[in-house]
């Protein structure tokens, strides 16, 4: 048996903030040597710290920085890393600069450039995803065609579902329900998509009434063999975007379960998949399921997959592109119990979700038997506009649904973070619900329980009463308080 190929020696991420600490964590615990890019506005960022070299970026904004693919690629050779972690988001999914890195003699660990190629491309990936035998939602392409493009639209029927073939992250989606609405916001989603990817590209498919989003965790070697780490339940969401993800899915009979995996991996070894990759699906109320979309990269929500399996995703990303093996066969991969994640916002629910700002005045990490927190924060850093406002993760992992309910609901109890609103609350109210607990779930269950997911009014004597005790447990605070200045000082505790 031949050697294993020798891992790097040091990796730059091309990241920030949660996911940027979450890599270098494992690449320490392999032996391998980290490099954090940094931003001005981020010199006091946990991530910094903690990564074995950080070298500054430079930008218009900070997240022009983030994005300059050659100014990244050069700090990556200046400082002798042999390869580049892209994270999530900024350019995880861009198959120019996986081009570059590869280009520059760097190991870019993720997927190859025609992979995300033609994965990134929804319209592509559709129809790759029906020739591998993998279902697909009935769906038109506008052809320039108004005319043509509406009539093959009402044949499938309304309701219909609109998005931009480079799209992600709900940018250019709506629903739409009527010739009328299809024919404005076809137009609206257009502009929106070439507004945000550069490419006002759309297409419409059939939209399920009370859908569930699963999704297939799979890891690739590039040479055709796949595996999958069991599916996710990511139903919980705002405006087309996740906020609390589970594995397994919810009650999802067996034989299901085990078709939609199959689908994920057959649809990835097709495309010779290499490296970690989401298969994501829309699962109808009758059980039928249809091919969403494929991610190219690390998924927020990979580690209630790690949790569930055991296995380390990051360091399974860096061993594959290092050029080793799969690091199981599918007959080793087991799970265990049940995990939850919340994505810990800096926003406002009672507001549309709209982002808050802030500063980092007080962090208390929950802790306890099954939990996992992993941020990028420290006491003192600014929260702003610049970047997307999901904070932190909480993880819980628990040996049944119900224990893992209990742990998430407790450890959002014990998290406390001060100096912008959040989601906090909001999520604990979530994971309360009664139908939440019976695990009653689909795209739309925010908005269907908004009254009851309403905080109720606060006593004004528990307001005051609350404020009083924050601004006494304020260092600063506590300090003038204590510090009487002289004489008093010097007589001591007696006061008349």
């Amino acid at each position: 048996m031949s050697p294993p190929s020798p891992l790097f020696t040091k990796v730059l991420i091309a990241n920030r903030g949660e996911i940027a600490c979450r890599v270098i964590e494992t690449l320490t615990a392999m032996g391998i040597g980290s490099v954090a890019i940094f931003h001005e506005s981020e010199r006091a960022a946990r991530f910094v710290g903690l990564a074995g070299e950080a070298l500054l970026i430079d930008g218009e904004t900070p997240v022009a920085a983030y994005l300059d693919a050659g100014q990244i690629i050069g700090l990556a050779r200046q400082a002798g890393a042999e390869a580049i972690h892209p994270g999530y988001g900024f350019l995880s999914e861009n198959a120019a600069f996986a081009r570059a890195v590869t280009e520059a003699g760097l190991v870019f660990i993720g997927p190859d450039p025609q992979a995300i190629d033609l994965m990134g491309d929804k319209i592509r990936s559709r129809q790759f995803a029906a020739e591998h035998g993998v279902p697909v939602a009935p769906s038109v392409l506008p052809t320039g065609d108004m005319d043509q493009f509406l009539k093959d639209a009402e044949a499938i029927g309304f309701p219909l579902l609109i998005k931009a073939s480079a799209g992600g992250g709900g940018r250019g989606m709506s629903i739409v329900y009527s010739r009328q609405e299809l024919i404005e916001r076809s137009k609206i989603a257009a502009s929106e998509a070439e507004r945000y990817f550069g490419d006002g590209r759309i297409y419409a498919e059939r939209y399920v009434e009370r859908p569930r989003h699963i999704e297939v965790q799979v890891l690739g070697d590039g040479n055709g063999r796949v595996v999958h780490l069991f599916e996710r339940e990511c139903s919980i969401q705002r405006r087309f975007q996740k906020i609390i993800e589970e594995a397994p899915s919810v009650g999802l009979p067996q034989a299901l379960r085990t078709e939609i995996c199959e689908a994920a991996v057959r649809l990835a070894a097709a495309a010779n998949y290499k490296n970690a990759g989401t298969v994501e699906f829309v699962l109808a109320p009758d059980g039928t399921f249809y091919f969403l979309e494929m991610n190219t990269r690390l998924q927020v929500e990979h580690p209630v997959s790690e949790m569930i399996t055991g296995i380390d995703l990051v360091k399974a990303q860096v061993e594959i592109a290092a050029g080793r093996p799969l690091p199981v066969a599918q007959d080793e991969i087991t799970q265990t119990g049940h995990a939850i994640e919340c994505r810990i916002c800096a926003e406002v629910p009672e507001a549309g979700f709209a982002p808050s700002t802030g500063k980092v005045l007080k962090l208390r990490a929950p802790e306890g038997e099954g939990i996992r927190f992993e941020n990028g924060l420290r006491e003192g850093n600014a929260i702003t506009l610049n970047f997307d406002s999901m904070l932190a993760k909480l993880v819980a992992h628990g040996p049944d649904r119900a224990a893992a309910i209990e742990r998430t609901r407790q450890a959002l109890q014990d998290l406390v973070l001060l100096g912008a609103e959040t989601n906090i609350d909001y999520l604990a109210r979530v994971v309360g619900l009664a139908p939440f607990r019976d695990g009653d779930m689909h795209t739309g269950f925010l908005d269907e329980h908004a009254d009851a997911l309403a905080p109720e009014p606060l006593d004004a004597e528990v307001r005051d009463a609350a404020l009083l005790a924050a601004a006494l447990s304020y260092r600063e605070i506590g300090t003038l308080i204590n510090d009487a200045p002289e004489p008093y000082a010097s007589i001591g505790a007696w006061r008349n």
